[in-house]
């Protein structure tokens, strides 16, 4: 009976593994094709954009071909025109040459009306192809010049497509004194925040950060797409980014800090260097250029955090989390002033 029972138990343990063994490949089936779905639907789109922007291509060099013709015809009839009177000279000059060669000797003419006679049709010559006489039409051709330059005046204005996408999801947004460390002043309109060496006079209470210089916003988001833009001009040092309101606030742990635990995701900068923070992990960006402000776009459906320069629109670095699993609050860090060359604030742009 015992020998049964243990048979018996090593049976059921057996088809236990047998059936979540087929749970999981079947788990990872759909994963595969969740997969290949998403990259099949992004080459769609990317294959259309990339269509479009041809077709805006082949608009502007038909645009310009045509544009160039009406130079191009003109241009010919002016040369051609040219052509006819140089070779008009040319015959008269070879004339003179060929008297000059032959001595004059054609007896029924004598030299000074010869020289009278060439002297009149040099004077017509020179009256009938006078250069100035050959003109392009100016007047069409600084219209033709000032138009094309509208167009491309017209073009540069216009907002680049991914920054008018991500515009259409701003979101209002205000800095919450209540959990800004004691050294950063809060303007009043909630939109600014700046170190001072000064402790504030401010009440102590769970919700303020009393060692990293962070504040959070009144707001919070656990839904649909945002973005923001920060003005970080002017600053060697800096911290942004996104956080749960579970982020601890007191102590001098690295969990306080933005980026150094699972429940933020932050960009840092200092004296040059970018570098993306999640879960402790640094990801350090290749990046050269300084940024004076910084976009940060947030999709829940997407599970999705990204930074950008929003000067050039130059994505910097995107966190895939899958999913949120919690409210997110805009957080920032304008960091200490390091002997005055860090003072300068950091401000939320409204558009």
């Amino acid at each position: 009976m015992k020998a049964q029972a243990v048979s018996d138990m090593q049976k059921n343990t057996q088809d236990l593994l047998i059936r979540q063994r087929e749970v999981i490949g079947c788990r990872l089936k759909k994963l595969n094709g969740k997969q290949n779905e998403i990259k099949s639907k992004s080459s769609a789109v990317r294959e259309n954009i990339v269509k479009k922007y041809e077709e805006m291509r082949r608009v502007l060099e038909e645009d310009c071909r045509i544009t160039l013709s009406l130079l191009e015809m003109e241009e010919m009839a002016a040369v051609q025109a040219l052509d006819n009177l140089i070779e008009t000279n040319y015959v008269l000059l070879k004339d003179i040459e060929v008297q000059l060669n032959e001595g004059m000797v054609d007896s029924d003419i004598q030299p000074g009306d010869r020289v009278t006679m060439y002297e009149d049709r040099v004077l017509e010559l020179l009256k009938e192809t006078n250069p100035g006489l050959i003109k392009l039409d100016k007047a069409k051709s600084d219209q033709l010049l000032g138009l094309t330059n509208n167009l491309l005046l017209f073009i540069r204005s216009q907002v680049p497509i991914a920054k008018r996408l991500l515009k259409s999801y701003s979101s209002g947004v205000v800095l919450d004194p209540s959990t800004a460390h004691p050294k950063l002043i809060i303007s009043s309109e909630g939109d600014c925040a700046t170190f001072t060496d000064e402790w504030q006079d401010v009440p102590e209470h769970e919700g303020r950060f009393d060692t990293t210089l962070n504040v959070l916003s009144v707001q919070c988001w656990d839904s649909g797409r945002h973005y923001w833009e920060i003005d970080v001009s002017g600053k060697i040092y800096w911290e942004l980014g996104l956080t749960y309101q579970s982020i601890p606030r007191k102590g001098q742990k690295e969990d306080c800090w933005l980026g150094r635990h699972a429940e933020s995701w932050c960009l840092e900068y200092f004296d040059g260097d970018y570098t993306a923070w999640h879960g402790g992990i640094a990801h350090p960006l290749p990046i050269s250029s300084c940024f004076h402000r910084i976009g940060i776009f947030c999709s829940f459906p997407g599970g999705l955090v990204t930074f950008l320069g929003v000067d050039s629109m130059t994505p910097l670095y995107s966190f895939c989390a899958g999913a949120f699993t919690d409210s997110l609050h805009l957080a920032v860090c304008p960091g200490h002033d390091l002997h005055g060359t860090n003072s300068k604030p950091m401000k939320i742009c409204q558009s």
